[in-house]
């Protein structure tokens, strides 16, 4: 990974309404929408630099996972979608953010079943099941790829959801935090996709013990 995570170029995302046939004057506007919402003042971890490694992880996985392009695409658009509403007291960010891709895709007239995939793959990022469908899989795995980091990046990742959450008192912090946490860790397996779980499997362990350890 290089510095370009720090943003993510308008020229992707021109690529990929290109790939997905959207014409409609409102493309551009979203992307600046988007890039607003993520360099919203209050978000220090999920931000545009999240969504810069986010795809930069998933471009990794691609070249190693057949993948159809239609499907990639999708991949892709939830990416830039699925943290676009981000307010720590709400508990509809993702519902709220998949809304926004589901007005967007609209506007852009694609069809029922493209609407209801990516607003499956965006809900899938709640983390609170395991997922059959591949595509579904691999945008989870590529959204916890973070927990497979160095150390550096893991517990800078840890400070940063802390201060996304500094109104909430430490205790109960440190409490749905341990818990969210072990739910990980008590899954089989971390990652879904194999691609994923032999890259980062063994570190993202390592690395949720040492934190639920501090908690």
């Amino acid at each position: 990974m290089t510095d370009k995570l720090q943003t993510v170029e308008y020229s992707r995302w021109q690529n990929l309404m290109s790939r997905m046939q959207f014409a409609h004057e409102t493309t551009s506007e979203t992307y600046q929408a988007l890039v607003a919402a993520y360099s919203e003042q209050h978000r220090y971890y999920h931000n545009l630099q999240h969504i810069a490694a986010a795809l930069w992880h998933f471009e990794q996985a691609r070249a190693a996972i057949s993948l159809p392009d239609d499907r990639a695409n999708e991949i892709e658009l939830a990416l830039w979608f699925h943290d676009a509403i981000y307010k720590p007291f709400s508990a509809t960010n993702e519902r709220d953010s998949a809304d926004w891709a589901s007005r967007f895709l609209i506007i852009n007239q694609a069809d029922v079943a493209l609407v209801e995939r990516v607003e499956q793959l965006i809900m899938a990022t709640l983390h609170t099941a395991q997922y059959d469908k591949p595509e579904q899989q691999l945008l989870v795995d590529v959204d916890l790829s973070i927990l497979g980091a160095a150390d550096k990046v893991y517990d800078e990742f840890e400070a940063n959801v802390r201060r996304e959450y500094r109104w909430v008192p430490n205790l109960m912090f440190k409490r749905k935090r341990k818990a969210l946490l072990k739910s990980f860790l008590n899954r089989a397996r971390v990652y879904q996709t194999d691609f994923f779980h032999d890259l980062y499997e063994e570190k993202a362990r390592d690395n949720l013990n040492r934190a639920v350890s501090r908690l």
